[in-house]
């Protein structure tokens, strides 16, 4: 078995080789600056930036490039958008998100509440879904925007994007979804889901790092987004600075393979996950799956262990990359944000695994990673294997 075995793609994923080829010739001969007007390395930049802003429209259902502001990915997409919106707000000054939203929406909100707006955070069920009751409940005539995830990072839970964002747009209160784990995995359209702000980027789906998309809609009536940086007239002076034309090329060829590839990646990626979770709850019994049972990213398993720690169980695997929780909150010493928020206990948050299945995996690593936890938790148990009962591991990992 070839190792090791990479099983995070929330985290990250590797540059798809056709993403690498579309890239490549803006790198060298095609090296321009898009802002460059006067000749012909110029004109061929914006020529590319314009295929792949139309193209990356397309795939969301925006009904305008235009409507497309490059970034330097979803964290400054979503800082973007609740402060620039924020900033340009005399009236309304309470805005309204959940408990399972990534850091880089929580800690915008947190910090928008310090300078004097009023946060409502929603509370999520057992399974992290939002309760879009909740969310009509939360608005007042006060109430900027709504910001909810399209689908968690740790617990793949996907969410009814489309009911919150009616009674959004009902109430005349903008709607943004940071959309980073959902594009490219799972159907997202912005005028289906009347979104008003998807925040996105490459890294997630096979494209390079560095770059990622705000989404900003401009018609009935226009979003007004103050900027956060200046010294340039790049993207409608919304965000200046020079564009990395190469990284553009691949968000966009990375997307369109995404697109394109969806719904069969889809079900090859559903049966790799209900063999490994069959393989491991069949074997150890006593585990607890997170989140939704069937609304739930393809390639995503969140499992607790009992009695056993994800620390050891990540150090006892080193031929497997594994995560305990969002790559983002990694350094936290406090227990996962996410799996409080679903009423787990500490000690359960601190015995959950998140499972990031991808292009990379097949059934036979699915295979080995199963084999290898099973040994590894029963060592760590004190339990028989009674599989190979000579084999049994200890907590370092090393057989007895």
């Amino acid at each position: 078995m070839k190792s090791p075995i990479y099983l995070d793609h929330h985290a990250t994923t590797p540059v798809d080789p056709r993403v690498k080829e579309a890239m490549a010739p803006y790198d060298s001969e095609d090296f321009g600056n898009a802002s460059s007007s006067s000749h012909v390395f110029g004109w061929r930049a914006q020529a590319a930036i314009d295929m792949a802003r139309e193209s990356l429209a397309a795939a969301i259902g925006a009904r305008e490039p235009s409507e497309i502001v490059f970034t330097s990915g979803t964290t400054e997409s979503d800082n973007l958008a609740l402060l620039g919106t924020a900033r340009g707000s005399r009236e309304k000054r309470h805005i309204i998100t959940t408990a399972i939203e990534h850091p880089a929406v929580l800690e915008t909100s947190r910090a928008l509440e310090a300078d004097g707006f009023d946060l409502t955070v929603l509370p999520v069920d057992g399974t992290g879904l939002v309760d879009p009751d909740a969310v009509a409940a939360a608005i007042t005539d006060r109430t900027l925007w709504v910001s909810v995830g399209a689908a968690n990072s740790e617990v793949g839970t996907v969410e009814p994007l489309a009911a919150i964002g009616e009674i959004c747009r009902e109430r005349d209160v903008l709607f943004h979804t940071d959309a980073a784990q959902a594009i490219g995995k799972i159907p997202v359209e912005v005028q289906d889901c009347r979104v008003d702000l998807l925040s996105m980027c490459a890294h997630k789906l096979y494209g390079p790092k560095g770059i990622g998309l705000l989404y900003i809609r401009k018609r009935r009536p226009r979003i007004q987004i103050r900027p956060l940086m200046f010294g340039g007239g790049q993207e409608a002076r919304r965000r200046p600075g020079t564009l990395p034309v190469p990284l553009i090329v691949g968000f966009a060829k990375a997307v369109e393979i995404c697109v394109a590839e969806r719904d069969a990646e889809a079900r090859r990626l559903r049966e790799l996950r209900e063999l490994l979770w069959q393989r491991l709850s069949g074997e150890l019994g006593d585990l607890i799956m997170n989140g939704h049972s069937e609304r739930r990213l393809p390639g995503n398993l969140s499992i607790s262990f009992p009695g056993v720690s994800a620390d050891q169980l990540i150090t006892a695997l080193p031929d497997v990359a594994l995560s305990a929780g969002s790559a983002c909150a990694s350094g936290s010493p406090e227990p996962s944000h996410v799996l409080k928020a679903l009423g787990l206990s500490d000690e359960l948050a601190r015995s959950t695994l998140r499972f990031g299945l991808g292009r990379s995996n097949d059934a036979e690593q699915i295979g080995h990673v199963a084999d290898r936890l099973i040994e590894v938790i029963r060592g760590l148990r004190g339990e028989p294997d009674s599989r190979h009962p000579a084999n049994i591991a200890s907590p370092g990992g090393a057989r007895s």
